[in-house]
């Protein structure tokens, strides 16, 4: 009796589930109150159903090998390895778990336990002393492990034939810090005044909102030497395919360092003028559209310790004489507007410029979700530990945004343009169920799921890549070719200054 009863309950949940499929049928109310009963099952569930996704973007991208070959390994050597105990700390991250303790919260989740191919979760220590281990060489590698995989990802995607030209945003952020941990100063901290932090500095591609290059540093400015070397960095990090970019950063960016650098790698720039006040001409100045209260204006200039001129571009705002900021006399006729000043390689007109720059304004809101993303949590009180915890940080930022990519559907950028906390709750935080029968392990998800067709969607084209890896691993070298040429000048001060009539 029992038998027959369960055979025929299971036929009937088949043919309700064939009479679901392709059609848009609500489904049946499942009212639950204070006296539900409840049970247990003998399956393994998990609430972490997304990060079978990642589990394929590593393998299609072939992240592991990546791994092995960029990654320097220290002098001691943990029983699971180093990828897989980095890919632990990974997955932390991108289940939005930012402390190494967290991992005691997921012991017998048996995705993560899944996914690095063990029975049980190493102690929490053990990731302590593996953390403890790395310092600023496994810093450089995985730089290099992140560059790679970027690479990978583009070429899968097609960016490099839909990105030619690349805006990199450069800015630095402040990360207060409790307690005794190295390199923490006292400086420019406006949240916690007084208070000591770090000054970590990034990069952004604009166009895709990936993490380009950057790294943790003590709490203190930036200098000239630290921002030539930085600049020089990002060449060797660009992703496959970019013809052109343009470097935008604020006025901390603005010395002949920077201008140096940015010439010799081939790059444009538009950096934010502070300390320096160029003299423009006074009959120069125009105003777009019937907006007078907005003018615009060039020149070229050369600073007292620079070593070639420089153009500039401003624009000054007039100021409202009603506010009462403004009711006190002007000396001088300048000081009735607010300027904005820039120095550029770029040759378009200076309010095209100035509208190019203010694109820039993004960056600070990947930078608050850097912050969000593992940046909040310093895991040590060593600085080159957390060096090499940064960069794992990273990392993670950056896999959520190639795996959006790949969710999206053809000529849409829906799932890029939303924030990595959102797309966790709509594309990680998914119900499941993990099986084993016929000698192989399956993960089940509702059928109800509201990101079905976008998941199905995401399935198909990692799928796709994984049995069509020549995408990425034999590209077109015409495909490939970059023109990005070192520089002595700008070429808008070669066209001024050192051609004939010029």
């Amino acid at each position: 009796m029992v038998v027959h009863y369960r055979q025929s309950k299971r036929k009937r949940r088949v043919r309700e589930r064939n009479q679901h499929q392709g059609r848009d049928v609500a489904p049946r109310i499942r009212k639950i109150t204070g006296a539900t009963p409840y049970g247990y099952v003998e399956e393994y569930l998990t609430p972490f159903g997304g990060v079978l996704p990642l589990e394929k973007l590593f393998d299609a991208l072939e992240v592991e090998q990546a791994f092995a070959e960029h990654f320097i390994a220290p002098e001691r050597t943990p029983k699971l390895g180093h990828w897989r105990m980095v890919k632990a700390i990974i997955d932390l991250q991108f289940m939005g778990y930012h402390r190494l303790y967290h991992l005691t919260h997921l012991q017998d989740d048996a995705m993560l336990k899944g996914v690095l191919g063990v029975a049980k979760l190493p102690a929490v220590s053990t990731f302590w002393r593996c953390m403890n281990s790395y310092g600023l060489p496994q810093d450089h590698a995985l730089l290099k492990l992140i560059a790679a995989v970027r690479a990978r990802a583009w070429l899968s995607l097609g960016e490099h034939q839909r990105y030619s030209h690349l805006h990199i945003d450069i800015d630095t952020t402040v990360k207060t810090i409790y307690g005794n941990k190295e390199g923490g100063r006292k400086g420019h901290n406006r949240k916690h005044r007084g208070k000591k932090a770090l000054r970590p500095v990034l990069a952004f591609i604009s166009e895709t909102k990936e993490y380009l290059a950057g790294k943790l540093r003590a709490g203190r400015n930036l200098s000239g030497k630290e921002i030539r070397k930085f600049i020089a960095l990002l060449k060797t990090l660009l992703p496959p395919g970019v013809k052109q970019v343009t470097i935008r950063a604020d006025s901390e960016f603005y010395c002949w360092q920077a201008i140096q650098a940015a010439r010799a790698a081939g790059f444009d720039y538009i950096i934010a003028v502070r300390g320096t006040r160029p003299t423009f001409d006074k009959k120069a100045w125009y105003s777009v559209g019937k907006n007078d209260t907005i003018q615009y204006n060039e020149t070229f200039s050369k600073g007292a310790l620079w070593k070639s001129h420089c153009r500039y571009v401003a624009m000054r705002i007039l100021k409202d004489p009603k506010n009462p900021k403004h009711q006190q006399g002007e000396i001088f006729e300048d000081d009735e507007y607010t300027c904005r000043i820039f120095v550029t390689s770029r040759e378009e007109k200076p309010h095209e410029v100035i509208a190019e720059y203010d694109g820039r304004a993004g960056a600070e809101k990947l930078i608050s979700e850097a912050h969000r993303d593992g940046l909040a949590a310093i895991p040590s009180k060593h600085f080159a530990h957390n060096r090499a915890f940064f960069q794992i940080a990273m990392f993670s930022y950056n896999l959520w945004r190639h795996l959006k990519a790949f969710a999206n559907q053809k000529d849409e950028t829906t799932w890029s343009a939303a924030t990595n906390a959102t797309s966790r709750l709509r594309l990680l935080l998914l119900a499941a169920k993990v099986t084993f029968h016929s000698e192989r392990t399956e993960i089940k998800y509702s059928q109800y799921l509201m990101v079905k067709p976008t998941l199905d969607h995401l399935f198909k084209r990692l799928d796709h890549l994984r049995g069509h890896r020549e995408v990425w691993k034999n590209p077109s070298p015409a495909r490939l070719q970059t023109n990005l040429l070192p520089r002595q000048q700008d070429r808008i001060v070669q066209k001024k200054f050192c051609t004939a009539g010029g």
